[in-house]
């Protein structure tokens, strides 16, 4: 294979006879100069000077006064223009992301060296003088005629208006702002080299020849410079092309090179570029995943790589896959130069300065002085503050411990780092201060280590945390001079898309190694063996135009750069890398993921079409072993059962007990109850703003509590006066809501006022409904004597096993008990689920997905009840009752626990004395069960029980 490089510096070495002296060869990029001087060495038998290498943009700018601004600088200097030239009071805030588009517009319309009085006069001036623009192409016309058509001008929108009044000052703002920048000796790059081509006398410049190589779609100004020296016999050009698509009209991959084919005659004949039309191996291949491709990547390498690497070249139309790239190379890859830098996005500098921004943006509250938890968090789960503050990961814990959504500063404040990264920030200057402060604290650390020169990502990290430094350096020179006046979500948006846009180079020797390149980085590059990886629409074109104040149809129509231009440039760099090569494989990704249809680049397609030589179509697939997962088996071994008595045995743990809850667990899963209550282990805490089922019922239970606690502060009995009085105070009941929620949810004192967000609120308001439902239920039952709320009651148990005896108790608390006519009413509260009516006692022990835990947790508390009444010879009866808050509403409800076959009469248990034999012979089996060391723990069978279970992940069922 021989490179359009190499074959233009053999012609050039022939035509200038090995003499550089005064010779500069003009590359679109700076790459490809380093692969041509090798060529061009090999030229040569003896040392030669080296001809000047410039890149196109390199050599406007060293032909003018003028240097290009910061780009930040310029809006906020089009800013004043824009004020000066309309007297809008918008801010920089608002006017900032248009004022960008705006340059870009200027830049292209000076780059394309349109008629900017011209095209931007007054609209119906415009409309009026069309026809007597004779600079305007037939097509021009026509696209203006068509802009008109569309835009009428006589009827006139609110929005149209806005669009007219604006358009009419921006030939005043233009010509102001150039003005302006130019007395500062500075300029936009379309400014500048507009300036350039209209004052160039090209007998100045400094060397006798330039010579143009592979350029493809050249603006207004390049074709002038073009043109200027071609006439002043000072250039040569070499285009790089390929017959099959510049003899093909239309084909827009050829669409730029014939017009300068025409305009400026290659120095290399037409017979070097018949090379696509050539039999190739080509493979289209597709996979069902974007990383999949990064999967399959070492396998091809290993197949395809080429003896001298240089040869090969891995190219992403994706340039987000270059991470996921670097770590999938595999070992028989020697050397490897990557082209496009490293996203400073993707490193750990960038995520800090992003989470201080967020935590000093919208983290804070100004109004309150208070933080939001999860910026909190952010900053410091960070490894940056990890390492700086040894407090950190301890104050982590203690926030998400105590649920504190709304930290105040001074409690973050735990050491001299934690203070510097939380302490309110007045003005974007301390914030960029803070920012400068916090990246040289991290600099400390690592100049205390030693640099990796293994680890290529620590080489990375320390690079990309300089290039961070510098990045707000600048921001703060802008706000120190006042140039930059924006509010702090502004600054934050700025700050953040520069570093997205930032990347920070790989240092190494180009022309040595395989290439790892983005699409722009290959022009004028050949390879033997190639992959291009996520060959999709919307990646290759790339999707979506620019942004433009100006309509397609009045660019197409002075000049300007459109859409269709964009196309064009892609699909020359596609057909272009395919020319020479000897072996491709196109790669695309066929998954759907929001706008991202999963298609093959319309450049793969048209080539499928119009090659006239095979192609190989092949897909890749995931290889699929489905996760076998094996039944867990907990076997009671000594050093368990050992374990269980320390739980459960009141001679080892004084403080023992089994719970219902423990009891309904060990029934719903066994594997389950050994995980929870005897490995004990616990799902790891969570603060979220959102209120669970659980979370809702115990900030209902302690409104509750506190409402009966506050009624029988002086007597038991519970009158309709009393209830009536409390509904109407509907002030005093939300107060007792808010104390829940205080004490179980935020985690404040009772004097501090919680600050509840939308959903909370929600919540708030249905809690309040449900306690004035509770009072109203109530109000039916009066007068009533109410004993207790919140009752702990514990009866001793003592458990035969084979092994010997153990004791210990069960029991729990007590939602309320309350008695009247002689019955004793134990009351559980429920705030959601369904009323169940077990089939019998028996039922209740048995597992079952229908199976009510509810009833089974107050039928215990009723048992035990009913053997402390015995004791006392109290001959009330025992009335287990389950109030289902959200169903209390309804006439004649009754939370009295019903029981009975299905289809059959229902009978309420208002004595439970009747079934407390049967209740408790069933109970003693199920605690023998539990500490039988034959019996193992099992999983349960019924997956309805799998499908919340904080253990899931652990267990695998």
């Amino acid at each position: 294979m021989e490179t359009f490089l190499k074959q233009v510096a053999h012609d050039l070495y022939k035509k200038t006879e090995g003499d550089f002296t005064k010779v500069a060869i003009v590359f679109p990029n700076k790459r490809a100069s380093l692969f041509f001087n090798e060529y061009l060495a090999q030229e040569s038998d003896r040392p030669i000077w080296s001809p000047t290498y410039v890149s196109i943009s390199e050599l406007f700018r060293q032909s003018s006064d003028l240097t290009i601004a910061d780009p930040i600088k310029l809006v906020c200097d089009l800013y004043k223009v824009f004020q000066k030239a309309t007297g809008s009071k918008e801010t920089l805030d608002d006017f900032y992301f248009w004022g960008e588009m705006l340059i870009a517009d200027f830049d292209d319309a000076d780059k394309n060296m349109a008629d900017t009085k011209a095209l931007f006069s007054n609209l119906k001036d415009l409309n009026e003088l069309m026809d007597n623009y004779d600079f305007l192409e037939e097509g021009q016309k026509e696209a203006l005629s068509q802009f008109f058509h569309n835009f009428s001008i006589d009827q006139v929108t609110e929005l149209k208006q806005r669009f007219i009044s604006l358009w009419d000052v921006l030939g005043d703002i233009y010509t102001e702002y150039k003005t302006l920048l130019e007395s500062q000796s500075v300029a936009y790059e379309g400014m500048l080299y507009r300036q350039v081509i209209e004052q160039l006398d090209v007998e100045t410049l400094p060397y006798n020849k330039y010579i143009f190589v592979g350029f493809n779609v050249l603006n207004k100004v390049e074709h002038t410079l073009f043109k200027k020296l071609n006439e002043a016999g000072k250039a040569l050009f070499y285009w790089d092309y390929d017959t099959f698509y510049l003899n093909k009209i239309p084909h827009e991959a050829g669409e730029f090179i014939r017009r300068n084919l025409r305009d400026f005659p290659s120095e290399l004949p037409v017979s070097c570029f018949n090379n696509l039309s050539q039999p190739k191996d080509i493979t289209f291949i597709e996979s069902p995943t974007e990383n999949g491709q990064v999967r399959y990547l070492p396998q091809w390498i290993r197949e395809n790589l080429t003896p001298e690497e240089k040869e090969t070249a891995v190219v992403l139309c994706n340039e987000a896959l270059l991470q996921p790239v670097l770590h999938s190379l595999p070992d028989n890859v020697k050397h490897i130069n990557i082209t496009m830098g490293f996203p400073l996005s993707q490193t750990p500098a960038y995520s800090f300065v992003n989470a201080l921004l967020e935590l000093h943006t919208s983290g804070y509250n100004p109004n309150n002085g208070r933080y939001l938890f999860a910026e909190v968090i952010s900053v410091l789960k960070h490894p940056y503050t990890r390492q700086l503050s040894p407090e950190a990961e301890k104050l982590e814990q203690i926030l998400t411990r105590d649920n504190r959504f709304y930290p105040l500063p001074s409690e973050l404040k735990q050491d001299e780092v934690l203070e510097l990264l939380f302490t309110p920030r007045r003005n974007n200057l301390d914030l960029c201060c803070m920012l400068s402060e916090a990246l040289k604290e991290v600099a400390v650390i690592y100049q205390q280590q030693a640099a990796s020169h293994s680890d290529a990502f620590d080489q990375l990290y320390r690079e990309s945390l300089f290039k961070t430094y510098t990045l707000v350096n600048r921001f703060h020179t802008l706000i120190e001079s006042k140039e930059l006046n924006v509010q702090a979500g502004t600054f934050q948006r700025l700050l953040t898309r520069v570093m997205s846009s930032s990347s920070i180079p790989f240092h190494g020797e180009p022309a040595i190694g395989m290439q790892v390149m983005g699409v722009l980085e290959t022009r004028n590059l050949d390879f033997r063996h190639l992959i291009l990886l996520s060959v999709n629409e919307g990646q290759l074109p790339k999707a979506g135009g620019d942004s433009s104040f100006i309509p397609y149809n009045l660019r197409k129509a002075f000049g300007m750069t459109t859409i269709d231009h964009k196309i064009a440039v892609y699909a020359y760099y596609f057909y272009r890398l395919l020319q020479r090569a000897e072996k491709v494989t196109l790669v695309y990704n066929t998954a759907t993921d929001g706008i991202n249809r999963g298609e093959l680049s319309r450049f793969m397609l048209q080539f499928l079409i119009e090659w006239g030589h095979p192609i190989q179509r092949k897909q890749l697939e995931a290889e699929q072993s489905p996760q076998g997962s094996t039944p867990i088996t907990i076997e009671k071994t000594p050093d368990i059962m050992e374990r269980m008595k320390k739980v459960f045995d009141l001679q080892s743990n004084p403080k023992a007990i089994i719970s219902p809850s423990a009891l309904n667990c060990y029934l719903d899963c066994p594997l389950k109850f050994y995980y929870k209550y005897v490995a004990q282990l616990s799902a790891p805490d969570e603060v979220t703003a959102d209120i669970d089922s659980a979370k809702f019922g115990s900030i209902f239970h302690y409104a509750a509590e506190h409402i009966y606690k506050d009624l029988t502060a002086h007597g038991k009995l519970i009158t309709e006066e009393d209830l009536n009085a409390l509904l109407k105070d509907e002030v005093r009941l939300q107060t007792y809501v808010d104390n829940g929620f205080k004490e179980l949810f935020f985690n404040l004192p009772l004097d501090e006022q919680p600050e509840y967000n939308g959903i909370q609120l929600i919540n708030s308001a249905v809690i309040l409904k449900y306690i004035q439902q509770l009072l109203r239920n109530d109000l039916g039952h009066t007068p009533f004597t109410f004993v207790g709320s919140e009752r702990p009651v514990f009866e001793q148990v003592s458990i035969q096993c084979p092994n010997g005896t153990i004791q210990s108790r069960i029991g729990g608390i007590i939602d309320r008990i309350d008695t009247k006519d002689g019955t004793l009413r134990i009351v559980d509260y429920k705030t959601g689920g369904d009323a169940d009516i077990p089939a019998n006692i028996a039922s209740l022990f048995i597992p079952d997905k229908k199976r009510s835990n509810y009833v089974f947790q107050t039928f215990l508390y009723a048992s035990i009840v009913c053997k402390i009444l015995r004791e006392k010879n109290d001959d009330r009866r025992v009335a287990p009752a389950l109030l289902y808050i959200h169903r209390a509403a309804s006439e004649n409800y009754s939370p009295i626990i019903q029981i009975g076959e299905p289809r059959k009469p229902k009978e309420s248990v208002e004595d439970f004395a009747k079934y407390e034999e049967e209740f408790r012979k069933h109970l003693n089996e199920l605690l023998e069960t539990i500490f039988n060391p034959h019996i193992s723990f099992t999983q349960t069978d019924i997956e309805d029980k799998c499908a919340y279970c904080d253990f899931k992940a652990l267990c695998k069922k």
